[in-house]
């Protein structure tokens, strides 16, 4: 993390969680070095940018890059290093577009959108999450060893986030003329505004937080409502896709709809 910004938003009450820079800690190169190599391709034109513990986006298809999600505060340097890697300037990322609200979410998005005068995108629900900077609506855990106990470490209600704008609402099966067009499939439960979005057809599905994908497709660190997170699990694996990615873990690019149709019996 820069030193420098992180004092400054320290300073103005924006807090850091730890837990989310433990990768980055544990590495003796130096910040700038790690961040290059961690861009990974998914499918020609879409990067998975790991942020510790949670994941971006980056489509890289056509004159303007999009990225979707923005991880914890602290994370905007990864971010324009993931777009220096693909050999393109910071005012080439033109739009963010948000799974959803949640701080691990939307954390830097105001310090790139000040970085690149991004337009950004959210489902109406979530809306007020990112214009407010904050509180959270109360969750519950995941079921599982593993989401109970990151729900522990990092699921903070009361935490304050840097507020930004956001230019335009997203509604359910809206396709947005983006990367070639970005098709909204509302996936609550989760997070009430929580939407996946269908690239390129049923080739990539970036699918937020539906599950997580640590150690094997399982559930999020909670659920607002339970009972909907569970059909959008049930919708997500109906869609398909050819590769899905998530806000948490590795992406899925083999066996993804056979996958995704076991994860969601399961539950």
């Amino acid at each position: 993390m820069n030193t420098k910004l992180g004092w400054a938003k320290a300073a103005n009450g924006f807090r850091f969680r730890p837990f989310s820079d433990l990768r980055v800690r544990a590495t003796s190169k130096p910040p700038q070095a790690y961040r290059i190599t961690t861009l990974k391709k998914i499918i020609d034109g879409a990067y998975l940018v790991p942020m510790g513990n949670a994941n971006a986006v980056l489509l890289d298809a056509g004159p303007d890059l999009v990225l979707i999600d923005a991880g914890f505060p602290g994370k905007t340097d990864t971010v324009l290093a993931a777009v220096g890697k693909l050999g393109r300037k910071p005012n080439d990322l033109k739009h963010l577009v948000f799974t959803h609200g949640h701080p691990d979410h939307i954390g830097s998005a105001a310090a790139l959108v000040r970085a690149t005068s991004a337009r950004t995108y959210m489902h109406v629900a979530d809306v007020p999450l990112a214009e407010s900077g904050g509180p959270f609506r109360t969750m519950t855990p995941g079921r599982g060893w593993l989401p109970s106990l990151l729900f522990r470490l990092v699921w903070k209600p009361d935490e304050r986030m840097e507020p930004f704008r956001i230019d335009q609402h997203i509604a359910d099966g809206e396709t947005l003329p983006l990367a070639g067009g970005l098709r909204a499939v509302h996936l609550p439960g989760h997070c009430a505004g929580q939407v996946g979005f269908l690239w390129q057809g049923q080739r990539l599905l970036i699918a937020g937080d539906v599950f997580m994908n640590n150690l094997g497709l399982g559930d999020p660190v909670g659920f607002e409502d339970e009972g909907e997170g569970r059909r959008s699990q049930r919708k997500l694996a109906a869609l398909a896709p050819q590769a899905v990615c998530f806000g948490h873990g590795s992406a899925i690019t083999k066996d993804t709809a056979a996958r995704l149709e076991r994860a969601a019996a399961r539950r």
